[in-house]
């Protein structure tokens, strides 16, 4: 692969640079970063291709579209609009995000070992080395989060980030229940075996 094309793995500072600037050049140029909601709006796009009664037009709703299904139908019928014209910043966002990491993945320069495709040492060495497991653990981690955050009304990304960057107490409030949650969960998961 052409040298130029190829990337290092950046270390956390690094990493943590970018990610700021990143967020703060899409809440100062675009609006605050949130991806769970393209989740619904997923949802929603699949099930308006079977059934044309979910997003209805209403010229009296601010956005110009509504819903039967309560959530959809809220904040003036915003997310029926998302529903309606999928093809917008936030649903555009969360693809390209899917992209941008095949695309990091794919340029990396140095290889991981195969057996870390699967999963990192610490899985391995307490979980063991079954592929189905792991799919198993990560498909069961991934409902629960988000479940969690539809609970939540946002995810980490548009809490936490997006949240803390802008001073809200519901951002710091999310930051601190999700860790006071993950640490002790980890602890319990990894707990070192003799």
């Amino acid at each position: 692969m052409n040298k130029l094309l190829t990337q290092t793995q950046w270390n956390w500072l690094t990493s943590g640079v970018a990610l700021g600037v990143t967020f703060l050049l899409a809440v100062l140029l675009v609006k605050p970063i949130g991806v769970s909601t393209q989740f619904v709006i997923f949802d929603g796009i699949v099930w308006n291709l079977f059934s044309n009664s979910v997003v209805q037009v209403d010229e009296g709703a601010k956005s110009g579209y509504t819903s039967a299904n309560s959530y959809l139908a809220k904040s003036g019928g915003k997310y029926a609009e998302n529903v309606a014209n999928p093809f917008n910043y936030s649903f555009i966002f969360v693809i390209a995000m899917i992209g941008g990491g095949f695309l990091a993945a794919r340029l990396q320069g140095e290889k991981t070992p195969p057996e870390q495709n699967i999963a990192p040492d610490i899985w391995r060495d307490t979980f063991g080395d079954s592929l189905w497991r792991r799919y198993a653990a990560v498909f069961l981690g991934g409902i629960l989060v988000l479940f969690g955050a539809r609970l939540a009304g946002g995810c980490t990304s548009g809490h936490m980030m997006s949240g803390m960057m802008q001073t809200s107490l519901s951002g710091y409030l999310f930051a601190m229940g999700a860790f006071a949650a993950a640490v002790p969960v980890a602890l319990l998961l990894y707990k070192r075996r003799n």
